[in-house]
């Protein structure tokens, strides 16, 4: 600290009176912050270039003349499962050190801790394809977010209940995506994946931000997937702290949304095949050199009666969606009576706030949930240059994939590719009901016991996917 001489002086006055004062244990002394220096701003790392996408709708260009997903020789058409590795199960875990410590204060053992200087940069085919996977998720957001405040109206934004401070929030959380993009692209290096062109199924503020609110949990849930098994634990550092900021998006979306923040314990974890399965249907087109992804895309499953946050009795719907895979609530055709964005009564009101407790729950478990499904050979992702493929044989059942839980439940009703399933009634711990908040819905030829560690050898029993919208 620097001390200027009029601070000296008066310090040493209020030292001279309480030498006369007897038994003075202490005094209150207040005074200015006093700035006696200055400094340069330090230098600070470019962002990535960023272009003001202006093309939004579907795609309409000419077929594609390279299609599927980037592939090489595959070993095999599956990974095995297989027992666990024996050493995991050797450590006594007794909360004593059993090795040697290789300095003071830190017990042997983790990754990345022998002193080696940091290297940010994929070093494996599984960490590109990963983090470019989450570079594409990126930079939807970047132009998603900026994309609403542009193409809605201040009042269509008030009347939706969101007023300046949190359309300063959303412009904000598109900035923060500039850093994300910017991170990424450099640990990929030349050929990462750049801005392409976004369709949006949304007409309205309310379905826009629910659209949000589903885009960024499989966005969040699909780097939690990955996060803990890239070889580059420096590239994985990053990433943990900047998916951090996106459970943050994902919970203030649904605060916009009118509901509650965070009703689970734990936050769930995808694969990666099914982030891009439910992210490639609302990128329209990408530069012809655009850098290609190998993860599959499996077909969209349709949840006819998927709750809908928009109405007071949110689960007494039907057909209520403006798209496949994401399943965003649509307000078409809610009345002014049905909806509950401007109703007085606090126990059915929605509109955005801290925190919301419906009175009418959005779903419960033994809820009948009705699905429709597609054949896989479609054509999606950019300039329809991916196709929807799955491995599965006949579709028999549902898994809920929330929390740490894989719950399934059977098909019921199957006729030809649509079924009915009920709601399970299940919890991940005593107190903590599992099916809750924005969650996956996997149609599965089987019920593969997995877990969030290995919920990827789950890919090749799947018929087909969904964003479920259970609380």
């Amino acid at each position: 600290m620097v001390y200027s001489a009029a601070m000296l002086r008066s310090s040493a006055g209020v030292l001279a009176a309480l030498a006369l004062v007897p038994q003075c244990l202490a005094a209150p002394f207040v005074s200015e912050a006093t700035t006696t220096f200055s400094s340069d701003a330090s230098a600070t790392p470019p962002v990535v270039a960023v272009t003001n996408v202006t093309s939004h709708g579907r795609y309409t260009g000419p077929v594609p003349t390279t299609t599927g997903a980037l592939s090489t020789d595959v070993a095999a058409p599956s990974i095995p499962l297989l027992p666990p590795e024996e050493f995991k199960l050797k450590y006594p875990a007794d909360g004593k050190l059993h090795e040697t410590q290789p300095a003071p204060y830190t017990p042997a053992g983790g990754l990345g801790t022998n002193g080696t200087e940091p290297v940010y940069r994929v070093i494996s085919d599984f960490d590109y394809e990963s983090v470019a996977l989450a570079l594409y998720q990126e930079w939807i957001e970047l132009d998603l977010f900026h994309w609403g405040l542009a193409a809605f109206s201040t009042e269509e934004f008030e009347a939706a209940g969101l007023h300046a401070e949190e359309r300063f929030l959303l412009e904000y959380m598109g900035d923060q995506e500039v850093g994300h993009a910017t991170v990424l692209s450099n640990m990929l290096g030349e050929r990462a994946p750049v801005q392409c062109t976004y369709n949006y199924p949304v007409s309205t503020v309310r379905e826009y931000i629910d659209f949000n609110q589903k885009l960024t949990r499989w966005g969040e849930a699909g780097v939690y997937g990955f996060l803990n098994h890239l070889d580059s634990r420096e590239t994985a550092q990053i990433l943990l702290q900047s998916i951090s900021t996106e459970a943050r998006q994902q919970l203030i979306f649904r605060q916009f949304d009118g509901l509650f923040p965070m009703p689970e314990w734990f936050q769930v974890g995808i694969p990666q095949s099914w982030a891009w399965t439910l992210l490639a249907p609302y990128i329209s087109s990408c530069p012809a050199n655009q850098t290609r992804l190998t993860w599959q895309n499996f077909p969209p499953l349709r949840i006819l009666n998927q709750p809908n946050p928009a109405r007071i009795n949110g689960s007494d719907v039907w057909n209520e969606t403006t798209s496949a895979y994401a399943n965003s609530l649509s307000t078409a055709n809610i009345s002014a009576t049905e909806g509950c964005l401007h109703v007085l009564n606090g126990t059915e009101d929605c509109a955005p706030a801290i925190t919301q407790n419906r009175t009418n729950p959005l779903s419960y478990a033994g809820r009948q949930i009705f699905l429709e499904w597609d054949d896989p050979g479609y054509r999606t992702g950019p300039n329809n240059s991916y196709v929807t493929s799955t491995s599965a044989g006949t579709p028999r059942f549902v898994a809920f994939v929330t929390q740490l839980n894989v719950t399934y439940a059977p098909l019921q009703g199957i006729n030809g590719n649509s079924a009915y399933v009920f709601q399970p009634n299940s919890s991940t711990l005593e107190g903590d009901p599992a099916i809750n908040g924005t969650i996956f819905m996997a149609l599965t030829d089987d019920e593969i016991p997995v877990t969030p560690f290995n919920l990827t050898q789950l890919n090749t029993h799947v018929n087909a996917l969904a964003i479920y919208q259970a609380g």
